[in-house]
């Protein structure tokens, strides 16, 4: 979540912001609840032999007081080995349970409605509303009704200050109508690069060029011909999931069901096409079950990206959008025609910083990713229970730490004045909004893979963000980095 610096800015003028620190504070003393179970494991069980007699008892034990020592306080990737056993657990599981390999049965068809994707995502339906004509996606398990929109917007590096500003105010007050409906369950803005196909440059030449046989015109459209499908072009849609639990008064009074649910989740797509307006950002209208069928197939079949888009009539049907097969490593996951690797935004920018920070990673060239911004928003009580509880916490451990006669780092007291801040905004109107950053890097092959991950880990650093591979858990990151189906992680 990001609030504004306390500086003042003459008219004009950027405001630079500044990003609340990845809270690193436990239960008690800076530990997690995972740390504390270990090393009151490893505790009791030094002081059992310790009292038993000693001597032997504790070379005997020492194996177990020792690993917990370990697995406590020994860091791996940046946190403590056992907050990372759940992840290589559930990974060891899912191997043993052949659950890494996805092969679609071609001979026998998919049920009617359902999605041909891999994983937890075969539950997802499709539900075509009979008003707007949009494909809403419902997740019987989660409960939840998500819906698709393309929209359109002017280069934002090339505007100036003034009206960077702007834009930057209005899409936080965009934000905002998200946090106080409270039946949002999560708003998902997704930035792709996608290959060109050369289609937009051949259309403007049909209708601006002079096509007169002239040497001039025949090398025109000759060029146009040959550098249109080498380029690229980026494609931004925003998703809006509706949370059915949170909004079930409102689906029954408006008749109950996926019906119900579609008559409730149409409001809040009118409240959200008014609010992009508003932040001068161009809705091109709510993705039907083609389009959106196009946008999951580019995603595992990078290759068939530009013919696709050439072809407006192959290509949009849903039932046969996923992937053929699906190959899941520890590190990376395989699909039909690409190499993927997700990254995890696992640190924003700790200085202030301009709203254009990010320019190093959305603008790199050569290379196939996908940005990923997934929103969860909070309501006003939740949140101002939360900032109490994040309170509480730390001045408890302040206290504790000052009877241990600890000394306090300035980390965690920048973390407490990151929480006395979110109150200050909570209390004067704003919205509280959890924010994940995902970054989804395709490749042709492994090495080029490794390349493009390289790369976009150095415009990560360019940017002042710190990002981490999320090993283990590659299928369920690529649905959420690379997917606009409001999918977490």
């Amino acid at each position: 979540m990001a609030s504004h610096a306390k500086e003042t800015a003459a008219p004009g003028e950027l405001v630079p912001v500044k990003f609340s620190r990845l809270t690193r504070r436990g239960v008690l003393l800076g530990l997690s609840v995972a740390q504390l179970v270990t090393l009151g494991i490893g505790g009791l069980t030094l002081i059992g032999a310790f009292y038993a007699g000693g001597g032997m008892l504790l070379a005997y034990t020492a194996p177990v007081w020792v690993l917990c020592a370990a697995l406590t306080w020994i860091p791996v990737g940046g946190r403590p080995i056992v907050e990372g056993l759940p992840v290589t657990f559930w990974w060891l599981w899912r191997v043993t349970g052949g659950q890494l390999l996805y092969r679609r049965r071609i001979v026998k068809p998919r049920p009617a409605g359902t999605l041909a994707l891999p994983g937890d995502m075969a539950r997802l339906r499709e539900f075509i509303d009979p008003e707007t004509g949009a494909c809403m996606i419902h997740d019987p398990h989660a409960a939840t009704l998500t819906v698709v929109c393309e929209v359109a917007h002017p280069a934002f590096v090339l505007l100036d200050p003034g009206e960077q500003e702007r834009r930057v105010t209005t899409w936080g007050r965009a934000l905002a109508t998200v946090c106080r409906s409270g039946r949002i369950a999560t708003l998902q803005v997704l930035e792709r690069t996608l290959p060109d196909s050369g289609t937009g440059l051949a259309e403007w030449w049909t209708a601006h060029g002079t096509p007169d046989g002239s040497w001039a015109a025949d090398t025109y459209a000759e060029l146009i011909e040959r550098a249109g499908p080498a380029g690229e072009r980026h494609a931004t849609t925003i998703s809006l999931s509706l949370d059915m639990k949170a909004a079930a008064r409102q689906i029954r009074t408006a008749g109950g069901g996926i019906k119900g649910a579609a008559g409730v989740l149409r409001q809040e797509m009118s409240t959200l096409t008014s609010a992009l307006r508003s932040a001068d950002l161009a809705p091109s209208g709510w993705l039907d079950a083609g389009q959106i069928a196009v946008i999951l197939r580019s995603a595992y079949d990078p290759a068939v990206a530009s013919a696709l888009e050439r072809h407006g009539r192959i290509g949009r049907d849903l039932a046969t959008a996923g992937p053929v097969a699906v190959t899941e490593t520890w590190g990376n996951l395989r699909t039909d025609s690409a190499h993927h690797a997700v990254l995890w935004v696992s640190e924003w920018p700790r200085s202030l910083v301009y709203p254009g920070f990010a320019a190093p990673i959305l603008l790199s060239t050569g290379i196939q990713r996908s940005v990923s911004l997934i929103y969860t928003p909070m309501r006003s009580d939740q949140a101002a229970r939360d900032i109490r509880r994040k309170k509480v916490e730390y001045i408890s451990d302040a206290a504790q730490r000052a009877r241990l006669g600890q000394i306090e780092d300035a980390s965690q007291s920048a973390e407490f004045q990151d929480v006395l801040q979110q109150e200050a905004d909570l209390t004067a109107g704003h919205g509280v909004l959890r924010v994940t950053g995902l970054i989804s890097v395709s490749a042709p092959s492994i090495d080029d893979l490794e390349a493009a991950v390289a790369a976009i880990t150095q415009a990560a650093i360019q940017s002042s963000c710190e990002t981490r591979r999320l090993v283990g858990q590659q299928a369920a990151a690529f649905t959420a980095a690379a997917l606009p189906l409001c999918r977490t992680v």
